[in-house]
């Protein structure tokens, strides 16, 4: 009787990871059940198909202990293997929503109407949705990759290093170049609206200092400093909260004049379609895109929330593009039916010199301030990656046994080769890392007055990569149905089910196919983007 019950729930079993293991795996693990005497065998499926029951066994005895104990205690001790393992987040959902939007909406806010006047009402609206889906859905595969990895160890690294292993250098070089890049753009464009604002606030001549774009760099960085050695991306929910109170001042700067007609007798015409030519849709649509671009910190906000459940996590990344979304549309509309096709690339400066746009052009440099120290955080993590970064085939240590098959430590755990090492750095370390970003990244502002054209390729490469190539890539491979940290995963909540821990997850996985495929199309979407976006720029270069 005992053994019809086990073939039973084994019969169960199989219909339920039938379409997410190879089917050779499944195979050779219902034949050995079929053939093994021991009803307590029927628990899960094997875990790779070249892994021998042996393997499984290892992990069955492994957790013996918990076992023999009541379902609850039990559950408890598995669970923390992948989701907390000791680590507990402290931010709240408020604040990581917080941060995600100051990361996303920065400066080129105020480009959108002139990229509207480019595209068309109709094709510009489209193109602002589309990309904040992409981006929306890039950022929820990163949700799912750091399923699984130790809870608070989630990273570019990590994911590359047990995926890519041996372009994990590459892939960390090009985030840190890029968020280095921005946060110099950053640094520039305080320099160069300081003395504006400057003589907006006064009608008396100033001083020569004040009036010296170098000055204000250096003032300004003094502020951005303390920020930026901030080793919590949750310890700047307050400057991002201020950083939000000026863009809500822009936005309400747009409105205003749209809502009371003040173009100054610059409005042109109304476009709702492309009528400009192909050449200024293109030249508009990387100004789109890259507005949503936030993935290098989405990391970072995973391993510090406090509740990294599915749904508060999905819940972030809908709240924070759905919420930039609408800035942006906002924005768009109003600020191009101001002024028509006569719309400049930042509206702002349009505006009638006035208290009211001076003040404007202060919430900019406020913006930019409080968006630096966003920058140098990832920046610093994907440099002392680069900088731990060793050839796989190097060292290899405790990731197979003598036999040739995973060693039992692997098995509980395969992540564990991927992040070990890649605990938080040393203080001196991390005091070093972020001292030379800020003093290279000052010497270039300070020496350069335009980084236009660098940026220009840097956001082609870098922000495509991270946001859409990167993401789909990852999720596509660790998600396989061969891969082992796949297999681990699903036995995992697989437990949970069965202690009551969980919920049924065969509808989860059984879906699991379809993301895959999506997760696959973004990737190639993010390969046209860049080759779109390198052609138009390099276009402009030799137009120019």
């Amino acid at each position: 009787m005992v053994r019809s019950a086990a073939r039973r729930g084994l019969a169960e079993r199989y219909d339920r990871y039938k379409n997410v293991l190879p089917s050779q795996a499944l195979s050779r693990y219902v034949l050995s059940l079929l053939r093994s005497k021991s009803p307590a065998q029927y628990a899960s499926p094997p875990l790779g198909r070249s892994h021998s029951m042996s393997g499984y066994a290892s992990i069955r005895s492994a957790q013996s202990d918990t076992s023999s104990r009541p379902n609850s205690t039990a559950s408890m001790s598995r669970r923390p293997r992948r989701k907390e393992n000791g680590h507990h987040g402290q931010a709240s959902w408020l604040s990581s929503v917080i941060n995600l939007v100051n990361t996303i909406v920065g400066a080129g806010v105020l480009a959108m109407p002139s990229a509207l006047s480019n595209m068309g009402i109709f094709l510009g609206i489209f193109v602002i949705i589309w990309s904040g889906i992409t981006s929306g859905f890039g950022l929820y595969l990163q949700t799912r990759c750091a399923r699984y990895l130790d809870r608070g160890n989630a990273s570019f690294f990590a994911l590359s290093q047990i995926t890519y292993p041996n372009a994990a250098v590459i892939f960390d070089a090009a985030i840190a170049i890029k968020c280095f890049g921005v946060g110099i753009s950053y640094l520039i464009i305080i320099g160069d609206l300081m003395p504006g604002v400057v003589r907006g606030f006064t009608d008396t001549p100033a001083a020569d200092y004040l009036l010296d774009r170098h000055f204000w760099v250096t003032a300004f960085m003094l502020v951005v400093i303390p920020l930026s050695f901030l080793r919590r991306l949750d310890s700047l929910k307050y400057t991002s909260i201020i950083a939000l109170i000026s863009i809500g001042y822009l936005v309400i700067l747009v409105v205003y004049h749209f809502a009371k007609g003040d173009d100054m007798g610059l409005k042109g015409d109304i476009s709702l379609s492309p009528d400009k030519g192909i050449v200024p849709v293109l030249a508009s649509f990387p100004v789109i895109v890259f507005a949503y671009t936030c993935h290098q910190n989405m990391f970072s906000i995973l391993n510090e929330i406090e509740d990294n459940s599915p749904f508060k996590t999905g819940s972030v990344v809908l709240a924070s593009i759905g919420s930039s979304g609408s800035i942006y549309l906002l924005v768009a509309i109003t600020g191009y039916l101001t002024f028509g096709d006569n719309v400049a690339g930042n509206i702002v400066a349009q505006y009638i010199p006035s208290v009211a746009s001076t003040i404007g052009k202060a919430a900019i440099v406020v913006l930019v301030m409080f968006s630096y120290p966003l920058q140098v955080h990832p920046c610093r993590a994907s440099v002392d990656a680069v900088l731990k970064w060793r050839p796989a085939g190097r060292k290899q240590p405790d990731y197979a046994s003598a036999n040739g098959s995973p060693s039992r430590s692997t098995l509980l755990n395969p992540a564990s080769n991927a992040q070990r090492g890649r605990g938080e750095m040393s203080d001196r370390r991390f005091a070093v890392i972020t001292t030379v970003i800020i003093i290279l990244s000052y010497i270039v502002a300070m020496t350069v007055s335009s980084l236009s054209v660098v940026l220009a390729y840097v956001g082609s490469t870098g922000s495509t990569s991270i946001s859409f190539i990167l993401p789909g890539l990852f999720y596509y491979k660790i998600s396989s149905p061969d891969s082992p940290h796949h297999q681990r995963l699903l036995k995992e909540d697989d437990d949970e089910e069965a202690d009551g821990e969980g919920e049924s997850t065969a509808g989860d996985w059984n879906s699991g196919s379809i993301l895959r495929k999506l997760s696959l199309a973004l990737a190639i979407y993010g390969f046209l983007v860049m080759i779109v976006c390198l052609i138009t720029n390099t276009f402009f270069v030799v137009a120019h």
